[in-house]
């Protein structure tokens, strides 16, 4: 074998001991996301018990079929901030559970890349008004099963106050990355997306009110 051999022998030891490294990371990188957003649910789902048992219950003498009921503040005031729950110096704004794919994740405020890493973010809008929009990695424990979800599975969405919003999927579809507009459609209650591998595309599944959002009572 003459010398060019052995470097081309060498060089593609390189490349496959390189790709090995990449995907060892990217698993390991997963694993890591992964854990964290299963601690950090079960750390906002305290909040909301929290949340519940501080509020004082009503005299049972007070409480009669004319009682008015009481209207949530997002209600009145759609366009109100999403309250948040820091965690380790991260806002949270509420968990994301999708029981088609078994899948119960919390959701930062604020998207960047480094948020990414961690856990699904809020990328636009907010679950008070159309055109909420939340981004994750395709880890297969954050979005990467997505494509999977049919018309009509139901997904929730459960704020710091504990209100719970309930979505059912309408379509599902495959933009480009430049198309920034149409993904922040106000024409959808919810959409969820994440990139293919490669970047060359995003899945996004669209999403409906289905119910009539209650406080989270579990």
């Amino acid at each position: 074998m003459n010398h060019t051999g052995k470097i081309c022998i060498l060089l593609g030891l390189l490349l496959i001991a390189a790709a090995l490294l990449l995907t060892a990371y990217n698993l390991y990188d997963e694993l890591r996301a992964e854990q964290s957003a299963r601690q950090t649910v079960d750390r906002l789902e305290e909040s909301f018990h929290a949340e519940t048992e501080d509020t004082p219950a009503q005299p049972e003498e007070q409480t009669s079929a004319s009682e008015e009921i009481e209207i949530p503040d997002y209600v009145l005031n759609p366009d109100m901030e999403m309250p948040v729950e820091t965690i380790n110096g991260i806002d949270y704004i509420g968990v994301l559970r999708i029981p088609q794919l078994e899948l119960e994740l919390p959701v930062i405020s604020q998207w960047s890349d480094s948020a990414l890493k961690i856990a699904p973010c809020r990328y636009s809008g907010s679950a008070y008004s159309a055109g909420f929009t939340i981004a994750a990695h395709n880890y297969r424990s954050h979005f990467g099963n997505l494509k999977n979800l049919r018309e009509g599975d139901v997904l929730t969405f459960t704020d710091m106050d504990g209100n719970v919003f309930t979505y059912t999927v309408a379509a599902c579809e495959t933009l480009p990355p430049s198309a920034v507009e149409e993904m922040e459609s106000s024409a959808w209650d919810l959409t969820l997306f994440t990139c293919t591998v490669g970047g060359q595309s995003r899945i996004t599944i669209r999403c409906e009110t289905a119910l009539t959002n209650e406080s989270d009572q579990s």
